[in-house]
């Protein structure tokens, strides 16, 4: 008698779409870490500071998946809404008709989403493709934007809003954004770095964390940034409102009193969190513009200089700003203080200003204040013993310049 052979049972194979589903995880499975990123600054700075912020890039970049780290990286719910594919109603609230409409008025209900913003009390509404959205529907999201009511609700104080765009050239359908929004926007230029990219997909990404204002430096920055705009706005009055002639650059940002406030929010919050000057470079021309976000950058720079009677006071322990273009500034403004008030000790003091920033910084810095000094002597006025060092920088100096434009002679000659 046979004994019957026993065969072992294959194991049930695995379901296709569980196993996908385990290497998706996987690939989902990626760390975040602390990274200096200007632009990723600037937006949660913006963000802080509650304005709307609309970011700017070619498709594919990352904007979208920016705006959900960010929304991780805060603990704050995301809600995304695709501009472009609701009808103007959706955002002012859709009529309904209630018991008794002549005594009662006809309510305006606000949609799904809002509702849950307003329950949560928190959020990042994120208005996606908002550059495809057609004039009726960016006219809508102007009270959204701006007074963030919807409907008959109003978004909590809890809740932000970041909205994204394509270029007019890249994007599907494109239209320009009306200048009512665009001028209610900080507009940030949003690029990819490569280095940034590379690593993240090897699973570690940037993360995106609210700047740590100083509590101490809450009331300086703000009285620094209010002098900062008015300071500005009062040399140069006709940058109050400038509404751009082409249509392109209406929908970007550009200065009014509204994105002047904005300006001055941002001043007062890049100051309190110690930010660098390139961040706030970023969001004052994203929200007035780049010619006036620069002057208002020079202005600021300005503001900064050391006053020069402080200078001439006690000029061996002066400090001098490092930055070369600043230094110059400051020696120039004591150069010129002698000259209103022209004195023998306040031309000595000067001297010995000059002195010490041959010792402290680029000698070719003091070449022109030295020689603008040198014209201000009056003959009872003896030669001071420093004069001999700057003398010799200028001779030097002067040889450079003689040796660059036989240089460039020679080059720009037939052979």
């Amino acid at each position: 008698m046979t004994t019957p052979t026993l065969y072992a049972t294959d194991p049930a194979p695995a379901d296709p779409l569980k196993v996908a589903g385990e290497l998706l995880s996987l690939l989902g499975d990626t760390a975040t870490e602390p990274r200096a990123d200007l632009q990723l600054e600037a937006l949660t700075l913006a963000v802080a500071a509650d304005l709307p912020v609309l970011l700017w890039g070619e498709p594919g970049i990352g904007k979208t998946a920016a705006l959900t780290q960010l929304a991780d990286s805060l603990d704050l719910p995301l809600t995304t809404v695709i501009a472009s594919v609701h009808e103007p109603s959706d955002f002012s609230g859709l009529p309904v008709v209630g018991d008794d409409p002549a005594g009662q008025g006809v309510p305006m209900a606000p949609p799904d989403w809002a509702v849950r913003l307003v329950r949560a009390g928190r959020g990042l509404l994120f208005l996606d493709e908002l550059s495809t959205a057609p004039p009726a529907v960016q006219a809508a999201l102007l009270r959204l934007v701006l007074e963030r009511r919807i409907g008959a609700l109003r978004l909590p104080p809890g809740v932000r809003i970041v909205a994204a765009a394509n270029p007019r050239a890249s994007a599907a359908d494109g239209w320009e954004l009306s200048p009512p929004l665009a001028n209610r926007f900080v507009h940030l230029q949003w690029t990819h770095d490569p280095e940034v990219v590379v690593r993240g997909l090897g699973g570690t990404w940037p993360r995106a964390d609210l700047p740590r204002l100083d509590p101490g430096r809450l009331p300086d920055a703000v009285d620094f940034a209010r002098r900062a705009v008015c300071g500005l706005l009062t040399a140069r009055p006709e940058l109050t409102h400038r509404l751009p002639g082409t249509e392109t650059r209406r929908g970007g940002a550009w200065p009014s009193p509204r994105s002047w406030d904005m300006t001055l929010r941002l001043i007062a919050f890049v100051t309190a969190a110690g930010s660098s000057r390139d961040v706030l470079s970023l969001l004052v021309r994203g929200t007035v513009g780049d010619g006036p976000g620069l002057e208002l950058l020079a202005s600021v720079d300005r503001m900064d200089l050391p006053d020069p009677e402080d200078l001439l006071a006690d000029p061996c322990a002066a400090e001098l700003p490092r930055r070369g273009d600043l230094r110059q500034a400051a020696l120039d403004a004591v150069v010129q203080a002698v000259r209103r008030r022209p004195d023998k000790a306040r031309w000595d003091a000067a001297w010995a200003l000059l002195v010490r920033a041959l010792d402290t910084g680029a000698p070719d810095l003091v070449v022109v204040p030295a020689t603008t000094l040198a014209s201000l002597r009056q003959q009872d006025w003896d030669v001071p013993e420093q004069i001999e060092r700057l003398a010799g920088v200028a001779v030097l100096s002067r040889r450079a310049d003689e040796m660059t434009a036989r240089v460039k002679a020679r080059s720009g000659a037939p052979r």
